[in-house]
């Protein structure tokens, strides 16, 4: 089996802050193949973006390995980072605030090619010109300025802006949850095309279940900082296996007021969701598996022991002392119907 092009072992990162150490980022692994979208979601505040941004070299690693094509940033310091800027790159959430209001989208575009090439000027206009084509905007529009454009035209220059550098990993941090609905789905096709055509590999950083669906081929999930779950898109609404990914699906709102969208509680049949209780503080992580506080079906060894990661399946591993699809040797993992009584699952 091939290299991954980013892998990502027992990764921490730290702040410091006048209540103390917050640790946003806690003993992540997550591997990403050249190529492949994964997608990372999980409730505001959990540390998504603290690790995309970590990913780029804007937040310091603690322990732990972030390995790029075989180089492990990490422990190389800022200049392994430099090293490898021109090759991850990174799509902000806002796409209003990511541009300089001083700059004409052309400027935008240009910087990096002066920083990471040797294009002569005239070379650079003409690759301003690709990468324009490339996502989508007219050409004419490289000589206005952010608030001349609308939404949909930010996003697509910033989309464009990390591609020009010509990187294999792109970071997209929520990159269409500014946009409405409509434009959504343009951009999340854009993103398609651009990484069949180009080769590329994401990290697609979302809270949107629909659009991870639609791009990522494995969808990580994170609590408190830490990868609970790693599952293939097309078998996370089936085979979530975690408690808190479970509860994460059956929160989003249903077509149809009736339906259910809870887990029930196999201690007492009282029905939770995620809204029932709000996540513990980053200073005050819980001991154990840091889930167990809303958790439906947590146990005594829930709060004692953290959870060490299993696999499930090809592709899927989970970080729970009783995941929610079972995985017998020889036989296919067995999902466990929303909304249904956890009990036959951990007895």
């Amino acid at each position: 089996m091939s290299e991954p092009l980013l892998d990502i072992r027992d990764l921490d990162v730290a702040f410091r802050t006048p209540h103390g150490t917050l640790l946003a980022v806690r003993a992540v692994n997550l591997a990403i193949a050249r190529g492949e979208a994964v997608a990372l979601i999980g409730e505001s505040g959990c540390g998504k973006t603290t690790l995309g941004k970590t990913l780029v070299g804007l937040h310091r690693p603690g322990r732990g390995q972030v390995r790029f094509d075989g180089t492990d940033l990490a422990q190389g310091g800022r200049r392994a980072w430099a090293e490898h800027r021109r090759a991850i790159q990174m799509v902000f959430q806002d796409p209003l605030s990511a541009l300089d209001p001083r700059q004409r989208a052309r400027t935008a575009l240009e910087w990096p090619l002066r920083l990471h090439t040797r294009l002569s000027r005239a070379a650079r206009t003409e690759r301003i010109a690709e990468l324009c084509e490339e996502v989508g905007l007219d050409a004419a529009l490289a000589e206005r300025f952010p608030h001349q454009l609308s939404g949909g035209q930010r996003q697509r220059l910033n989309i464009a802006r990390a591609l020009a550098p010509e990187p294999r990993l792109v970071v997209c941090d929520e990159p269409v949850s500014a946009l409405d609905v409509s434009l959504q789905a343009q951009i999340v096709a854009l993103l398609r095309t651009l990484q069949q055509r180009l080769g590329l590999a994401y990290l697609f950083i979302s809270h949107d279940l629909s659009v991870v669906e639609d791009i990522a081929n494995r969808v990580a999930v994170m609590y408190l900082g830490r990868v609970v779950e790693v599952v293939p898109a097309g078998r996370l609404r089936t085979h979530a296996a975690h408690p808190y990914t479970r509860l994460l699906l059956d929160s989003v709102p249903r077509s149809h007021p009736g339906e259910p969208s809870t887990i029930a509680s196999p201690v007492n049949g009282e029905r939770r969701s995620l809204e029932s209780a709000d996540p513990p503080g980053p200073f005050n992580v819980p001991t154990g598996c840091a889930f167990h506080p809303r958790c439906p079906q947590a146990r005594d060894l829930c709060r004692q022991t953290a959870p060490q990661e299993q696999t499930l399946g090809e592709a899927h591993r989970v970080a729970c002392h009783f995941p929610l699809v079972r995985a017998l040797p020889g036989e296919q993992a067995v999902p466990v119907a929303h909304g249904a009584n956890l009990r036959s699952v951990v007895s």
